[in-house]
């Protein structure tokens, strides 16, 4: 049985960047994945992105997050301002984890996804990705972060 949030520990408190990669046809990179505690609890799709190292802009760990877990390399500067925040509020890996997130918008022709900078953690809980329009979006059953996903990419003009 999956612990409940207010059953675990004080949480662990931590900020994050993520992007929304969109790509000429207006399609959003998204990778699929699950909690590695709780494989049992399903998997769920989600933006490039991640905790933030000390010391680090949310722009520089957007680019970071964006090399590693792409091996799309672009200078900060280019992820200009952030698009959406969020408070996110939940289980992994056996925290319970209450993260402060900024998106950013990065817009490229095309791009071939290279994982090869995957964190061990990362290749244990992530196992899939692909490119989403919004058209697929709408229509999936799969759960999808954040859970506005939609009305954040149409209010942006994807």
């Amino acid at each position: 049985m999956r612990p409940t949030l207010a059953a675990m520990t004080a949480p662990l408190v931590r900020t994050a960047a993520r992007v929304l990669l969109v790509d000429a046809a207006g399609r959003v990179l998204l990778f699929r994945g699950c909690d590695p505690a709780q494989r049992e609890a399903g998997t769920w799709w989600i933006t490039v992105g991640g905790g933030l190292d000390a010391g680090e802009s949310a722009r520089e760990g957007a680019a970071r997050e964006l090399f590693e877990e792409t091996g799309l390399r672009v200078a900060p500067e280019a992820l200009g301002e952030p698009v959406h925040e969020e408070l996110a509020d939940f289980a992994f890996a056996g925290s319970h984890v209450l993260q402060q997130q900024e998106y950013f918008l990065l817009r490229v022709d095309a791009h071939e996804v290279d994982t090869a900078g995957f964190t061990p953690l990362e290749l244990e809980a992530v196992f899939e990705h692909r490119w989403w329009s919004l058209d697929e979006l709408a229509a999936t059953d799969e759960v999808v972060y954040p859970l506005d996903l939609v009305d954040l990419l149409t209010r942006l003009g994807v």
